[in-house]
């Protein structure tokens, strides 16, 4: 990658319009921007992997408030670094954060790697993630292939297919690479991501205001609407599962996560198994705790990105903390301070609700 590569008119057109659009047009002001720290640059193109950049800010200032350098991310208990990230999705980000940060410490001497190959070997680093970071740090003249710039080559050079299939990406890689500049790699990446976020967007493109619009093969042909191709639809598979919300003395207990799947690490509601009818026998039995009274709340329903699941929450009454009280994959938390707690969101809107309608 960021080889030498034969010019041609068309590679020359695109990068010379895209870079003249960012100086003028293009997102300046954003807090990741105006820094050459590698650590500050690669938290950033970790969270905005698949959430938006409004999402991100607030999220970014609390991390850096609490982790101002890689050495206190590595140092940090894992707890704190999900419990940072609560609400942001994709937990497996946050782990692989606080992994890589100690693959840094440990493997580099602390030092953030400079090239993009070494960089993709960190944990949750991709092969366009590393490019950015390596471009936006060190200047590296490498290539990135996010959402964004898949949208924005399919469409200006007229390329079919999904973007996913393996044929169609290797595609993609190569033209990426072939299309980057000399020089100004920094200013080209950012270019390219702003373009795809601001105009070249995936409902209503501003066409109008593109600089490609004079060389955009999907607006000449009238094909916008249709490229890049949409992944081929798959049924969304319907989960099902039942959550016990056992309280006692103002806390309610939660469960660790295992560290891999949903929610991988965070604490949770209990599972009840399936075909368990007797929801106080079965707290009695797993947590040595004496259920006083038991009734349903309402459902919730929450989509991750490849099933929907449907949350069945069953309040649990107990008397007093039980034998797993001192257990290091159980917590009692208090109703009233669950906010530092590193909670998936749909756990956290039921125990807010709850807590909200207790005397």
């Amino acid at each position: 990658m960021g080889g030498t590569t034969r010019r041609t008119t068309r590679d020359d057109d695109f990068a010379t319009r895209l870079t003249a659009w960012q100086h003028g047009h293009g997102r300046h002001d954003l807090p990741w921007q105006n820094t050459r720290d590698p650590y500050r640059i690669w938290l950033s193109e970790i969270m905005l992997q698949q959430t938006q950049v409004d999402t991100v800010i607030p999220y970014y200032a609390r991390f850096l408030a609490r982790f101002p350098d890689l050495a206190s991310l590595a140092a940090a208990p894992v707890d704190d670094v999900l419990a940072l990230w609560s609400g942001l999705g994709y937990y497996a980000r946050a782990r692989n954060l606080h992994r890589a940060a100690q693959a840094v410490m440990t493997r580099h001497g602390g030092e953030f790697p400079r090239h993009a190959a070494t960089i993709a070997e960190l944990p949750g680093v991709g092969r366009s993630t590393a490019a950015a970071i390596a471009a936006f740090a060190f200047g590296e003249r490498a290539a990135i292939l996010d959402g964004n710039v898949k949208r924005v080559l399919c469409r200006v050079f007229g390329i079919a297919g999904f973007p996913g299939e393996r044929a169609v990406e290797q595609r993609l890689w190569a033209l990426a690479e072939e299309l980057l500049p000399p020089i100004g790699i920094g200013t080209y990446i950012q270019a390219q991501m702003d373009l795809g976020a601001t105009l070249c967007t995936r409902g209503k493109p501003a066409c109008g205001r593109c600089p490609m619009a004079q060389i955009c093969v999907a607006l000449r042909e009238e094909r916008v609407a249709e490229l890049p191709a949409a992944r081929p639809k798959k049924a969304v598979p319907q989960r099902h599962v039942r959550v016990a919300v056992i309280v006692a003395d103002g806390g309610v207990l939660l469960e660790r996560r295992p560290p891999s799947g949903i929610w991988g690490g965070l604490l949770a509601l209990p599972e009840i198994p399936d075909g368990e009818a007797d929801a106080a026998r079965w707290v009695a039995t797993r947590y040595g705790l004496a259920a006083q009274a038991t009734r349903p709340l309402p459902p919730l329903n929450h989509a991750f990105t490849h099933f929907r699941l449907e949350i069945t929450p069953l309040l649990v009454e107990a008397d007093g903390h039980g034998h797993m009280a001192a257990d290091a994959d159980h917590r009692w938390l208090a109703l009233d301070s669950l906010a530092d707690a590193g909670l998936p969101t749909p756990v956290r809107r039921i125990l807010a609700e709850l807590a909200a309608a207790r005397p």
